[in-house]
């Protein structure tokens, strides 16, 4: 009995990713320090915004209507006077939500999903995954389309729209590795000590698909960021005056190519805070896969 325990507990511990020595993995990558560092300065940017925008994002002055970048406005102005380094700057508390949220509307139901259906198998599994099928049959934007085309447009509806097409995603990853764990001899003894299918789940199980879906969810933020973005510029995501990136792209195009800086700063937030994401979800994945890291110790 005591073997057995033991022999549990081994492999569960195995199973969790390994804190220590993860910052020094992750910082050692050039790529993920200068995603950190990017991603660092445009969340100060966005908690900073009333302190840092000249002024409010909805003020309006006439007289400075359509001007081009200079020392009192140094990304220049709208059609309505207001500046757009203050619309920018609090524009990111709303493309860093967008991506946020929807991540976690698809992780928590995804997870849920992929846990329950490779746990359970059979019945469960057939019908969790032939959902998840006719979910992906439909491109993402598409479904988007048709979801807020129901709910109406709106942040809060393009939000539910874009984190409903990320449900597939999250729930076939944690459903096939559900399935390559269950089968170890760490969760069989916990199932012959008496352990409930709850506590299997959340002790056994779950620990051990954190690695990916924590990089799987980095990556997809910036994807979310850019859906959503995509739906404000089709005027179907957050709506005026409410200041988003997707928004100012959307009512600049009627200023082109004059007022080329209606679409230039915005256009640049939209790829650094997207590259961001993609270069801490790269150094995540080689610093917590074990694989990547005996790669890299073997070339060296």
């Amino acid at each position: 009995m005591a073997d057995v325990t033991a022999s549990s507990s081994s492999g569960r511990s195995a199973r969790l990713p390994g804190a220590q020595g993860f910052w020094p993995r992750l910082l050692s990558r050039p790529a993920a320090r200068f995603g950190l560092g990017l991603l660092t300065l445009l969340i100060l940017a966005a908690l900073l915004a009333p302190v840092l925008a000249p002024d409010a994002p909805n003020a309006q002055n006439w007289l400075d209507r359509l001007k081009p970048p200079s020392a009192q406005h140094p990304f220049g102005t709208d059609a309505f006077g207001r500046s757009v380094l203050t619309r920018v700057l609090y524009g990111a508390r709303i493309s860093l939500l967008a991506g946020i949220l929807p991540v976690a509307l698809g992780l928590t139901v995804g997870t849920t999903i992929g846990i329950l259906a490779g746990y359970f198998g059979k019945t469960t599994d057939r019908l969790f995954m032939r959902l998840m099928d006719v979910l992906l049959a439909f491109p993402g934007l598409l479904l988007a389309l048709a979801i807020i085309g129901t709910l109406g447009p709106g942040f809060k509806n393009a939000v539910i729209a874009i984190g409903v097409g990320m449900i597939p995603v999250f729930a076939r990853l944690s459903r096939a590795e559900v399935m390559n764990v269950k089968t170890n001899d760490f969760v069989e003894a916990a199932g012959a000590l008496g352990a409930g299918h709850a506590r299997i789940i959340f002790r056994h199980l779950l620990p051990s698909m954190t690695s990916p879906l924590v990089v799987q969810s980095t990556i997809s933020i910036g994807s979310a960021i850019l859906s959503t973005a995509g739906l404000s510029f089709l005027g179907l995501g957050v709506q005026p005056p409410t200041s988003d990136w997707g928004e100012m792209l959307s009512s600049a195009r009627r200023y082109l190519p004059g007022a080329w800086w209606l679409t230039v700063f915005p256009g640049i937030m939209i790829a650094l805070t997207v590259l961001s994401f993609n270069l801490i979800g790269d150094g995540l994945r080689d610093a917590l896969d074990p694989r990547a890291r005996l790669r890299r110790t073997k070339q060296k």
